[in-house]
Parts: C-alpha cells; sequence; structure tokens
C-alpha cells in the first residue's frame, strides 16, 4: 500500500492529506511583473525574526562542535569545520548587542557567502523561507539603533527584520587579521 495508513473512521484525514499535498506542489505564485521580491531565509535571535537573502545562504546546519579562537572579538566564538572547509561563525546576537542565552543544541549555523568571503551565522532556529515584495519592507523602526540600524535592508510588517548581508560582510571589523608577536 503507497501512502499513509487511515483508519475507516478518519475519512477526512485523506482529504486533509491530499489538500495539503496540493498546495505543496503548486507551483510558487509570482507578484507583478513590475514588483521586485526577496526571497529570504527567517530565523531566531533572541525572541526577534531576522532574515537574510537566500542568494548568499550557501547551506544550514546544526551546530555539532565549534573550535574557540584566541584573540578573536566576542561577537566571533570560533571556527567550524563544514566537510573539510573552515568557516568562521559570528554570533550576530553579541554583534548587535542582544540578550544572550548561549549555546544549546538546537542552534543552527548559516554558512553564507559574499564576494570572496564566506562564513557561518548563528542562528537561535530557523524558521523556514519566505518570499516578501522589495517596495514592501520599511527603512527602519525606531527601537533599531545604533549598530542594528547600520546593517538594515528593512522590516517588513510583521516585523521581519531583513539584513543587509553585502554591508555586514563588508564591514572591516568582522575581518579579523591580527597578529600575535611570539
Amino acid at each position: 500500500m503507497n501512502g499513509p495508513t487511515v483508519s475507516p473512521a478518519e475519512p477526512d484525514a485523506w482529504r486533509i492529506l491530499r489538500a495539503r499535498a496540493r498546495a505543496l506542489a503548486r507551483p510558487a505564485q509570482h507578484t507583478d511583473a513590475g514588483t521586485s521580491t526577496l526571497e529570504l531565509l527567517e530565523f531566531r535571535l533572541a525572541r526577534e525574526s531576522y532574515a537574510v537573502e537566500t542568494r548568499h545562504v550557501r547551506e544550514v546546519y546544526p551546530l555539532r562542535s565549534l573550535t574557540p579562537l584566541p584573540c578573536t572579538p566576542p561577537f566571533m566564538p570560533g571556527i567550524v569545520n563544514v566537510r573539510g572547509r573552515i568557516a568562521a561563525v559570528i554570533d550576530i546576537k553579541k554583534f548587535f548587542d542582544l540578550p544572550d542565552q548561549g549555546l544549546t543544541d538546537l542552534h543552527r549555523v548559516i554558512l553564507v557567502r559574499c564576494g570572496d568571503l564566506e562564513l557561518g551565522l548563528l542562528a537561535d532556529t530557523i524558521e523556514g523561507v519566505r518570499v516578501v515584495a522589495q517596495d514592501s519592507l520599511a527603512s527602519s523602526l525606531s527601537t533599531f539603533s545604533g549598530v542594528r540600524a547600520d546593517y538594515l535592508k528593512g522590516v517588513t510588517a510583521q516585523r521581519l527584520v531583513v539584513l543587509d548581508l553585502d554591508r555586514i560582510m563588508a564591514d572591516p571589523k568582522i575581518v579579523v587579521d591580527e597578529e600575535v608577536e611570539g
């Protein structure tokens, strides 16, 4: 038998499962031809929703082993090995001065790339992928100031903070180039 087993007492279960399958199989709906959209990976940081454009995202994986590095800023907790490639990990919460609850096995690393720079962003949880119209983004919220406001692409009506990853990755503060005298 193909498909899930449903008892005769649950005839609506098949109907619900088929409706869900049809909805998931439908092609993505596009907005008007004149409206540009952004495909975003949504994640949580300190009970707030953030997103980055998926064009920068290489992969998302569970945080398994993080190797601390000496002489790095507090927002860089360490490096990870991703199938033989070493990537620095940035904790956006510390970079943005958000409350930190410590690391758990629920944390995810979002491996992103801009130009020649590749690094991991630490996320509390991954919420999913969504598409938003670029013109629907508000420039900022009055509650965002300082560092967070500098790296904002915009905010949706649902208070999803869209980060400008190009600007973050171009910031000289995230490049650690320190030599220790021996």
